[in-house]
């Protein structure tokens, strides 16, 4: 008798690949002394950019080796940034931001995961940094399990594929 996993659809399967990376929220003006840490244990800077529309965020990624896992920093650009209000209401700290997987296919992981009752922050997959697209999941996940912490699904951008 086949088991419950092996019943699985893998076409129905969000695709998800390996973690992309984790998200570190930096409090204003710490972002340097942050990039000169990571450096110090072996990282190095792959990318920098100042992400503006809703995010308002100056991000630096952060890569270990030769492998496609990295750390983001966000360092708020103005009051109204989210990663701004996380940190007030981690009083005043800086600290994980969310956890962000790779897929293969945003749209099919989107549909997928809209359709299994999963709540999805935004109205659809979005630009993001770096030439990705993005979208969030809520900290309350679903209606019977919430994980507690804020998940972005990315698709790398075609000159990274």
């Amino acid at each position: 008798m086949p088991t419950a996993m092996q019943e699985t659809n893998i076409e129905n399967i969000p695709g998800f690949l390996f973690f992309d990376h984790v998200a570190i929220s930096v409090k204003p003006g710490q972002m340097e002394a942050q990039v000169n840490a990571y450096r110090a244990m072996g990282f190095h800077e792959v990318h920098r950019e100042d992400v503006l529309g809703s995010d308002q965020v100056r991000e630096v990624l952060l890569q270990v080796g030769a492998g496609p896992n990295l750390i983001q920093l966000l360092e708020p650009l103005t009051p109204e940034s989210p990663v701004a209000k996380q940190i007030e209401s981690n009083g005043g700290r800086g600290g994980m931001a969310h956890v962000a997987l790779r897929v293969a296919d945003i749209q099919k992981a989107f549909d997928y995961l809209a359709a299994n009752g999963f709540r999805i922050i935004d109205k659809a997959p979005r630009k993001g940094s770096r030439g990705t697209t993005v979208f969030f999941l809520h900290p309350k996940t679903t209606e019977a399990a919430a994980l507690g912490y804020l998940i972005e699904v990315v698709q790398e951008g075609a000159h990274h594929a």
